[in-house]
């Protein structure tokens, strides 16, 4: 009988243990230190308009910073709110990616998935898939989840109150908040070459289109970086799995030309 082999299982508990104090340690980092970029958010929304209640709903109900700030962002330009909508939701699909994964690892009863859904976001997905063990995962998750949603809604909160406390934000300075914070979470993130020059390219193709193009939409068109990057990747790999192919090619016709000329200056002697 043909020996079987049991399926991979996706983290299991059998792993070596992690202990609990660490993955805690760990999560709680991660939350409090994304969680106070609230407050930039908070001031960023009051900036583009928004009052206390909309930039404190938009925490509570989206919990999503990226896209959070591309919406504010593109309001506070002048943008098309149905065009910073899309750019919002564009940015937001990737954590339907991380939903996919994180879904197998904590398999977590039904009844729950649609409530840990709304804290499937970067830095959690970050901590969980980090994790040795499902009680690991779950815990990293949970107690990231929680930590980051009470202290960003916390954040954005104080920070919509002070901006409506000091009036023009702009005139302080704090409209770039933003945009900095943002920079300073997706920085970290450019590990390999391929990223970083989606990243530049995204850059180009975001400030070259601002001046022609609605508030919002150079945002979206920024995203065509990441398949052209791929593209050239992959055209690169064809060129050089031809070339591979063609040196390892069999060596009797070129053998075989070699020795023609030879045997030609033996006839004519």
């Amino acid at each position: 009988m043909a020996e079987q082999t049991a399926p991979p299982v996706i983290r299991a508990d059998a792993a070596p243990a992690k202990a609990d104090a660490a993955v805690v340690r760990d999560a709680l980092g991660v939350g409090v230190a994304v969680g106070l970029s609230g407050f930039a958010f908070g001031v960023t929304s009051a900036g583009s308009g928004l009052t206390l209640l909309q930039t404190c709903v938009l925490s509570l109900l989206v919990f999503t910073g990226a896209s959070q700030f591309a919406l504010v962002g593109a309001l506070a330009s002048g943008g098309n709110p149905f065009t910073a909508a899309a750019g919002a939701f564009f940015l937001g699909t990737r954590n339907a990616f991380y939903g996919l994964r994180l879904s197998q690892l904590l398999a977590l009863p039904r009844a729950v998935k649609p409530f840990a859904a709304h804290w499937v976001i970067d830095e959690t997905a970050a901590v969980a898939l980090a994790q040795p063990s499902r009680r690991a995962v779950r815990l990293g998750f949970t107690v990231t989840g929680l930590t980051l949603y009470l202290l960003w809604n916390l954040t954005t909160f104080l920070g919509a109150l002070g901006a409506e406390a000091i009036g023009d934000t702009s005139a302080w300075g704090l409209d770039a908040a933003g945009p900095a914070t943002f920079l300073a979470l997706l920085a970290p993130m450019l590990r390999t070459a391929t990223e970083r020059t989606t990243a530049g390219l995204a850059v180009l193709l975001g400030l070259g289109l601002l001046p022609v193009l609605p508030a919002g939409v150079p945002v979206l068109a920024a995203a065509l970086a990441a398949p052209a990057v791929l593209w050239v990747q992959g055209r690169r790999a064809a060129a050089a799995d031809d070339a591979t192919a063609g040196d390892t090619a069999d060596p009797a016709p070129r053998a075989e030309a070699a020795r023609q000329p030879v045997e030609d200056q033996e006839d004519t002697r």
